[in-house]
Protein backbone atom coordinates (compact mmCIF):
# COMPACT_ATOMS: atom_id res chain seq x y z
CA UNK A 1 0.00 0.00 0.00
CA UNK A 2 1.55 3.30 -1.00
CA UNK A 3 1.43 6.30 1.27
CA UNK A 4 1.35 10.00 0.39
CA UNK A 5 4.65 11.85 0.00
CA UNK A 6 4.07 13.82 3.24
CA UNK A 7 2.18 12.54 6.25
CA UNK A 8 0.88 14.73 9.04
CA UNK A 9 1.57 13.61 12.58
CA UNK A 10 -2.11 12.69 12.95
CA UNK A 11 -1.92 10.49 9.84
CA UNK A 12 1.39 8.86 10.78
CA UNK A 13 0.75 8.08 14.45
CA UNK A 14 -1.90 5.34 13.99
CA UNK A 15 0.08 3.81 11.10
CA UNK A 16 3.41 3.74 12.94
CA UNK A 17 3.39 -0.06 13.52
CA UNK A 18 3.14 -0.74 9.77
CA UNK A 19 5.78 1.83 8.75
CA UNK A 20 9.56 1.55 8.66
CA UNK A 21 10.65 4.82 10.27
CA UNK A 22 13.99 6.07 8.95
CA UNK A 23 15.50 9.07 10.73
CA UNK A 24 17.77 11.02 8.36
CA UNK A 25 19.41 13.24 11.00
CA UNK A 26 23.03 12.85 12.05
CA UNK A 27 23.77 10.05 14.54
CA UNK A 28 24.32 12.64 17.26
CA UNK A 29 20.90 14.20 16.64
CA UNK A 30 19.33 10.74 16.39
CA UNK A 31 20.63 9.95 19.88
CA UNK A 32 18.91 13.07 21.23
CA UNK A 33 15.46 11.54 20.76
CA UNK A 34 13.76 9.62 17.97
CA UNK A 35 10.38 8.23 16.98
CA UNK A 36 9.68 4.77 18.42
CA UNK A 37 11.36 2.04 16.39
CA UNK A 38 13.22 4.45 14.11
CA UNK A 39 16.49 3.48 12.46
CA UNK A 40 19.16 6.01 11.54
CA UNK A 41 20.30 6.56 7.96
CA UNK A 42 21.76 10.10 7.78
CA UNK A 43 20.78 12.16 4.75
CA UNK A 44 24.34 12.12 3.43
CA UNK A 45 24.30 8.29 3.50
CA UNK A 46 20.95 7.77 1.77
CA UNK A 47 22.43 6.84 -1.59
CA UNK A 48 24.94 4.37 -0.13
CA UNK A 49 22.04 2.75 1.80
CA UNK A 50 19.83 2.62 -1.29
CA UNK A 51 19.84 -1.19 -1.67
CA UNK A 52 18.78 -1.74 1.97
CA UNK A 53 16.12 0.96 1.76
CA UNK A 54 14.78 -0.44 -1.52
CA UNK A 55 14.52 -3.92 0.05
CA UNK A 56 12.77 -2.52 3.12
CA UNK A 57 10.37 -0.43 1.03
CA UNK A 58 9.35 -3.57 -0.86
CA UNK A 59 7.84 -4.99 2.34
CA UNK A 60 7.00 -1.94 4.49
CA UNK A 61 6.26 1.68 3.55
CA UNK A 62 9.10 4.06 4.47
CA UNK A 63 8.46 7.10 6.65
CA UNK A 64 11.40 9.49 6.67
CA UNK A 65 11.90 11.76 9.66
CA UNK A 66 14.23 14.60 10.65
CA UNK A 67 13.98 17.43 13.18
CA UNK A 68 11.57 19.63 11.18
CA UNK A 69 10.68 17.80 7.96
CA UNK A 70 13.06 19.63 5.60
CA UNK A 71 15.81 16.99 5.42
CA UNK A 72 13.30 14.15 5.27
CA UNK A 73 11.65 15.85 2.26
CA UNK A 74 15.05 15.98 0.54
CA UNK A 75 15.66 12.32 1.36
CA UNK A 76 12.21 11.35 -0.01
CA UNK A 77 12.97 13.23 -3.23
CA UNK A 78 16.38 11.53 -3.51
CA UNK A 79 14.82 8.10 -3.02
CA UNK A 80 12.04 8.89 -5.51
CA UNK A 81 14.76 9.70 -8.04
CA UNK A 82 15.93 6.10 -7.63
CA UNK A 83 12.42 4.66 -7.84
CA UNK A 84 11.98 4.11 -4.09
CA UNK A 85 8.71 5.40 -2.63
CA UNK A 86 8.95 7.10 0.76
CA UNK A 87 6.99 9.64 2.74
CA UNK A 88 8.19 12.44 4.98
CA UNK A 89 6.78 13.30 8.40
CA UNK A 90 5.51 16.89 8.40
CA UNK A 91 6.94 18.71 11.41
CA UNK A 92 9.55 16.05 12.14
CA UNK A 93 10.53 14.98 15.64
CA UNK A 94 9.88 18.48 16.98
CA UNK A 95 6.30 18.37 15.77
CA UNK A 96 5.91 14.79 17.00
CA UNK A 97 7.00 15.74 20.52
CA UNK A 98 4.96 18.98 20.46
CA UNK A 99 1.87 16.92 19.63
CA UNK A 100 2.40 15.01 22.88
CA UNK A 101 3.91 11.84 21.42
CA UNK A 102 6.88 10.27 23.14
CA UNK A 103 10.39 9.95 21.79
CA UNK A 104 12.77 7.06 22.41
CA UNK A 105 16.27 7.61 23.75
CA UNK A 106 19.15 5.16 23.44
CA UNK A 107 20.36 3.42 26.61
CA UNK A 108 23.03 5.48 28.33
CA UNK A 109 22.28 8.68 26.40
CA UNK A 110 23.70 11.42 28.57
CA UNK A 111 24.11 14.45 26.34
CA UNK A 112 21.95 15.79 23.58
CA UNK A 113 23.56 17.24 20.47
CA UNK A 114 22.11 20.49 19.18
CA UNK A 115 19.97 20.15 16.10
CA UNK A 116 21.74 20.89 12.81
CA UNK A 117 19.80 24.13 12.22
CA UNK A 118 20.89 25.42 15.64
CA UNK A 119 24.51 24.40 14.97
CA UNK A 120 24.46 26.27 11.65
CA UNK A 121 22.98 29.43 13.22
CA UNK A 122 25.58 29.35 16.01
CA UNK A 123 28.50 28.78 13.63
CA UNK A 124 27.38 31.41 11.11
CA UNK A 125 26.77 33.99 13.84
CA UNK A 126 30.13 33.26 15.47
CA UNK A 127 32.05 33.63 12.21
CA UNK A 128 30.21 36.87 11.35
CA UNK A 129 31.04 38.32 14.79
CA UNK A 130 34.64 37.14 14.53
CA UNK A 131 34.99 38.78 11.10
CA UNK A 132 33.57 42.07 12.38
CA UNK A 133 35.73 42.14 15.53
CA UNK A 134 38.91 41.20 13.67
CA UNK A 135 38.00 43.73 10.97
CA UNK A 136 37.82 46.48 13.58
CA UNK A 137 40.79 45.45 15.72
CA UNK A 138 43.27 43.83 13.31
CA UNK A 139 42.64 44.62 9.65
CA UNK A 140 39.55 45.60 7.64
CA UNK A 141 40.09 42.64 5.28
CA UNK A 142 38.79 40.31 8.03
CA UNK A 143 35.33 41.73 7.32
CA UNK A 144 35.41 39.50 4.24
CA UNK A 145 34.69 36.59 6.61
CA UNK A 146 31.37 38.20 7.47
CA UNK A 147 30.66 38.93 3.81
CA UNK A 148 31.47 35.33 2.89
CA UNK A 149 29.05 33.96 5.46
CA UNK A 150 26.34 36.40 4.30
CA UNK A 151 26.87 35.29 0.70
CA UNK A 152 26.75 31.65 1.78
CA UNK A 153 23.46 32.18 3.63
CA UNK A 154 21.90 33.86 0.60
CA UNK A 155 23.12 31.02 -1.66
CA UNK A 156 21.80 28.48 0.86
CA UNK A 157 18.35 30.09 0.82
CA UNK A 158 18.22 30.34 -2.98
CA UNK A 159 19.30 26.74 -3.58
CA UNK A 160 17.71 25.19 -0.48
CA UNK A 161 21.05 23.55 0.34
CA UNK A 162 23.44 24.13 3.18
CA UNK A 163 27.15 23.60 2.76
CA UNK A 164 27.79 24.55 6.38
CA UNK A 165 25.40 21.82 7.57
CA UNK A 166 27.22 19.32 5.36
CA UNK A 167 30.54 20.29 6.95
CA UNK A 168 29.15 20.35 10.51
CA UNK A 169 27.54 16.95 9.91
CA UNK A 170 31.01 15.46 9.51
CA UNK A 171 32.18 16.56 12.97
CA UNK A 172 32.77 13.67 15.42
CA UNK A 173 29.89 14.52 17.78
CA UNK A 174 27.49 14.45 14.82
CA UNK A 175 28.86 11.14 13.51
CA UNK A 176 28.78 9.14 16.73
CA UNK A 177 27.03 5.85 16.12
CA UNK A 178 26.64 3.46 13.25
CA UNK A 179 25.29 4.37 9.84
CA UNK A 180 22.15 2.37 10.53
CA UNK A 181 21.08 1.93 14.11
CA UNK A 182 17.82 1.05 15.71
Amino acid sequence: MSIPRTLSIGEAEPRLPELEVVDVRTPGEFASGRLPGAVNVPLDRIEESLADLRDTAASRPLLLVCASGARSEKAAAALAGHGVAASSLAGGTRGWAAAGHGLEYPPGAVRAVWGMERQVRFTAGSVVLLGLVLGLLVHPAFQLLSAGIAGGLVFSALTDTCGMAAVLGRLPFNRRGAARQG
